[in-house]
């Protein structure tokens, strides 16, 4: 599919203007990256997004997913994992930088639609009908979108958000843009980025070649030691210090640790799936093994907290530690 055209963005409060006009939450269909039968059919709100806007614009997000080799555990979670924007412009040419808030949100993210440029704004997730069973109304949470319509006249806006693409107004709007806040409360300055595309993308080619330099960048940014198994070291320790927690708690640790390392290696096996199935084949594997470790020790991690048993916790991630030893041996004979 080719990059939406933009030449429709013409002025602001209309409803049509939008950096993807084809693009509606009804009919909408996500990339196979959120498909429901993944081990993690969603990863974190800022890579879920971008899979979705380069889904959007037509070319393949597995080549962006190198930099997972790099996450590392950092002493209380796994790095969340985050695809650099210099990676985003090496690879489709997309630039990405910070958005100046001196105005109102909704009137800086208005202009730059009408230019063809997408805002990713940090929002509050208890305004977002998306994550109703979550946090909808229940939880405040920071989480980012990218916003492909606004009408502030109508209260509504449209956009990406974890693995889709949505639809909010009303009350909801309000709330998403701080509107209730009286006139002398601190104003509403989330940090907002902005996407600046190119007028054309890029050939597959050209970005499977962008593709493999980068992986060799990423390879030597490795983490020294092996994560998994520095995880390991603690996690019974976290893991009864997390039982005398609220019970919602647990859901915020293993967020953090199994969620966060089961779902970027399983997006590291795509993007060398994507790659070359054959080359690494056995990197896949690897990649894989590590998700589904981390997939079932979640679910040994509640029995744990239940019955108040921790100590079987450290040899539970062991094939999880073995297998990242064996996928970068993999690697580093290849690259």
């Amino acid at each position: 599919m080719a990059r939406q055209d933009t030449s429709s963005a013409v002025g602001l409060n209309d409803f049509t203007t939008a950096v993807f006009p084809r693009l509606r939450p009804d009919g909408y269909r996500p990339h196979l990256l959120h498909s429901g039968e993944r081990m993690w059919p969603e990863t974190n709100c800022y890579v879920d997004l971008w899979i979705e806007v380069l889904n959007a614009c037509g070319v393949a997000p597995e080549a962006m997913l190198g930099f997972t080799l790099t996450q590392d555990f950092e002493g209380d979670q796994f790095t969340f994992f985050k695809v650099p924007l210099e990676d985003l412009e090496s690879l489709y040419g997309i630039r990405v930088t910070e958005l100046a808030i001196f105005d109102r949100v909704e009137t800086h993210v208005e202009t730059q639609i009408a230019r063809g440029r997408l805002c990713l704004v940090e929002m509050d997730s208890f305004y977002m009908p998306d994550t109703q069973g979550t946090a909808y109304r229940t939880e405040h949470g920071k989480t980012t979108v990218a916003i492909n319509r606004l009408d502030f006249a109508g209260k509504r806006i449209e956009y990406f958000h974890n693995g889709g693409y949505f639809q909010l107004q009303g009350e909801d709007f309000d709330g998403l843009f701080q509107l209730h806040l009286a006139d002398e409360a601190p104003p509403f300055l989330p940090y907002t980025e902005f996407a600046k595309f190119p007028a054309r993308m890029p050939d597959e080619e050209r970005v499977r070649a962008a593709a493999r330099t980068l992986l060799g960048f990423h390879f030597g940014r490795r983490p020294v030691e092996n994560p998994i198994r520095a995880f390991a070291e603690v996690f019974p320790q976290q893991v009864e210090a997390v039982a005398e927690r609220p019970f919602g708690f647990f859901h915020k640790y293993a967020f953090n640790t199994l969620r966060q390392f089961g779902a970027n290696f399983e997006l590291a096996a795509e993007h060398l799936a994507w790659l070359s199935a054959s080359e690494f084949v056995a990197a896949v594997d690897d990649a894989r093994r590590i998700s589904e470790v981390a997939k079932s020790v979640q679910f040994q991690l509640a029995r744990a907290v239940t019955r108040k048993k921790y100590d079987p916790l450290r040899a539970a991630l062991d094939p999880a530690a073995d297998a990242w030893d064996s996928m970068m041996a993999s690697l580093k004979e290849r690259l």
